[in-house]
């Protein structure tokens, strides 16, 4: 299932991104943003790289102005990481991949005041992208990301928007990608820090997996930022089943 996912990864990454094949890496690079988590490199399935390819990829992240970075699978390609790490990266992050199968999937208990539906409407959508910002760290969204979501959602990607029913005000949300060889990522759950501890995350976690799986996907799966995230996801039914690396050169 692992190489299944990696396969998944490369292939959401190579439809939105710049891509350029170096050695065994495919680079991957948005060109409006310098976020690293929207700039890496992918490595292929039993990938065995050599000192000179990683130099080559450092090179062609820095002629783009990126910070050289790896996120991958690491069962997919165990003989990687050593020699990366051989070349001055460093461990960023061990992020535990999780997935769920239907049968598993917990239903959370309902929340009073809060709702959660698909976004819509422009400003439904903008809603969304604020509340998911705000949960980050980020910037308030800008009219281009907003379309961006706009295509992202009428491209077969999934979204919704946990709101404050009596003040309307978007709280949080989620996504899944869009679907490729019957897989998808859940990713960018979030919620603003006032309205959290509530079980919103949990609560929108399972309800965009139910409605992937209804979508007709075979695998949905995530990569928890953390322990403490990890335990949200496993308490809606999802389990771990390997790491995804995180490296970075210094």
């Amino acid at each position: 299932m692992e190489q299944h996912i990696q396969a998944n990864l490369r292939r959401a990454a190579s439809r939105t991104r710049t891509t350029v094949t170096v050695g065994p890496f495919l680079a991957t690079f948005t060109p409006d943003s310098a976020n690293p988590y929207l700039n890496y490199a992918i490595p292929v399935d039993g990938a065995n790289p050599t000192a000179a390819e990683v130099a080559d990829l450092v090179r062609v992240f820095h002629a783009q102005g990126r910070l050289p970075r790896l996120e991958y699978v690491s069962s997919a390609a165990p003989a990687v990481e050593a020699v990366v790490l051989g070349a001055g990266f460093a461990v960023a992050g061990r992020l535990p991949l999780m997935v769920c199968v239907p049968d598993a999937l917990v239903n959370p208990p309902n929340l009073p005041g809060i709702e959660i539906l698909t976004p819509i409407s422009t400003d439904e959508l903008f809603g969304l992208v604020s509340a998911l910002n705000a949960a980050y760290g980020d910037d308030p969204p800008t009219p281009a990301e907003v379309a961006h979501r706009s295509r992202f959602l009428a491209e077969g990607g999934i979204a919704l928007l946990a709101r404050d029913s009596a003040t309307g005000e978007a709280v949080g949300g989620g996504l899944c990608a869009v679907p490729a060889d019957g897989a998808t990522e859940l990713h960018s759950v979030g919620v603003r820090v006032p309205y959290r501890r509530r079980g919103i995350a949990a609560a929108v976690t399972a309800r965009l997996a139910r409605l992937a799986y209804a979508a007709g996907v075979a695998t949905v799966f995530l990569m928890a930022a953390s322990a403490a995230e990890a335990r949200i996801y496993a308490r809606v039914g999802f389990h771990t089943i390997g790491e995804v690396l995180d490296l970075r050169a210094e």
